[in-house]
């Protein structure tokens, strides 16, 4: 494949497909058949650039491989590859004036630096998020092929980032939970100590003890919520009592028939399994009905739910990482509104990043998820401050 397209005249629509890289397809440009211009500035600009994000993208999904095995390494390598098809089309179309190689976007830049120093699922949530915004669909001079590998790949993303959050979607869910309730009621209850006149002192020693209750009380919640939880999915489990106690049963009077109804088999499907089980079928003829026993080592099948003292860990540490963000202008020592304010400011910050945090993982946009998190927090401070205005008014 050349690399070297005349300037005057690069490929449009009506150009060979031979001019593009192999599978690209045809470019998309206006007039199909008829554009022989030479490109403006502001195509060779934007071609540059697209070039530079191609590569920084494909580097990313290779550092990203460094730190995965087996299948999702191959994937990734897979979607570098793709990137550098890409790559080509836009150097074939720039030919000589591709130019000295381009900064990819700061999006591109930052993709990359935690692809090499974090290889996270922040990094899979961001580069599904960064698939999904191509421009090519809209290009003229990117080709169908171009767009529709743009699409793929922001649901190859999301399967690999999916993976990701599964494996830390109960204790994450503990520790996200924990550190807004830290931080909202913490908050509210400093707001509303204060609003009712009491000392700086008496507001203090009130936000330790709503950390240290607080943080208590979401650990011991937490873990008896998780415990439960795998507690009852376990129960929903099958016994392997069936291969025991078959031999044993009278062939005419037995319950073994109802056993397998019981699991939500059809009548059908759970006489020919009773038939297995009784020996008048000598194969196991669909394995997928048995519940084969855990190995050690075998993969936690309520890996998502986490576990109970992981999530109790995370919820109560968490909890009391923003239950003390609210107390920090008072335990340095300020007082009255100033107080208020600066820890209003500081609990508006960490909410944006919480919320960020959630929109990141979740592939949704950080900014309205951030948003939401402020708007909620700081709307709960607001009507505790003034519900301790009018306690404060009446009790004095």
């Amino acid at each position: 494949m050349s690399q070297h397209a005349q300037p005057d005249h690069p490929p449009s629509a009506s150009t060979p497909s031979s001019a593009a890289p192999a599978g690209s397809g045809p470019s998309r440009s206006p007039g199909a058949g008829s554009r022989v211009s030479a490109p403006t500035a502001a195509d060779i600009k934007r071609w540059r650039q697209y070039l530079a994000d191609e590569r920084a993208e494909a580097a990313v999904y290779r550092d990203l491989a460094q730190n995965r095995q087996g299948e999702e390494r191959e994937i990734l390598l897979a979607l570098a590859e793709a990137e550098r098809r890409h790559e080509a089309h836009w150097l074939a179309l720039l030919g000589d004036q591709a130019g000295k190689p381009r900064q990819p976007s700061f999006r591109s830049r930052f993709l990359g630096f935690l692809a090499r120093h974090f290889g996270s699922v922040f990094v899979l949530a961001l580069a599904q998020r960064a698939e999904g915004r191509s421009p090519y669909a809209k290009d003229p001079n990117a080709t169908d092929a171009m767009a529709a590998d743009e699409q793929i790949h922001e649901e190859v993303v999301r399967g690999l980032a999916t993976r990701g959050r599964n494996r830390l979607a109960g204790t994450f869910r503990a520790a996200v939970f924990g550190a807004n309730d830290g931080l909202v009621s913490n908050l509210s209850l400093v707001m509303g100590m204060a609003a009712s006149g009491v000392a700086s002192s008496v507001v203090l020693l009130s936000g330790i003890a709503g950390l240290l209750a607080g943080a208590m009380s979401m650990g011991a919640g937490e873990f008896i919520s998780v415990r439960s939880q795998r507690e009852l999915l376990a129960a929903t489990r099958p016994t392997q009592v069936t291969l025991a106690a078959a031999p044993k049963l009278d062939i005419e009077h037995n319950e073994l028939l109802l056993v397998y109804l019981a699991r939500g088999m059809s009548q059908e499907a759970a006489q020919h399994r009773v038939a297995e089980r009784m020996g008048v079928y000598s194969c196991d003829c669909d394995p997928s009905l048995s519940l084969h026993p855990e190995l050690p080592g075998d993969e936690d099948q309520h890996e998502a739910v986490g576990t109970a003292w992981g999530a109790a860990f995370s919820s109560f540490c968490f909890f009391a990482s923003g239950a003390v963000v609210p107390i920090l202008p008072f335990i340095f020592g300020m007082t009255g509104v100033a107080a208020l304010v600066v820890s209003g400011v500081l609990v508006g910050i960490a909410l944006l990043a919480t919320g960020g945090i959630v929109g990141l993982l979740s592939g949704t946009s950080p900014l309205t998820r951030g948003l939401r998190q402020l708007v909620i927090g700081l709307g709960a401070a607001a009507v505790t401050y003034l519900l301790g205005l009018v306690f404060g008014t009446v009790v004095g």
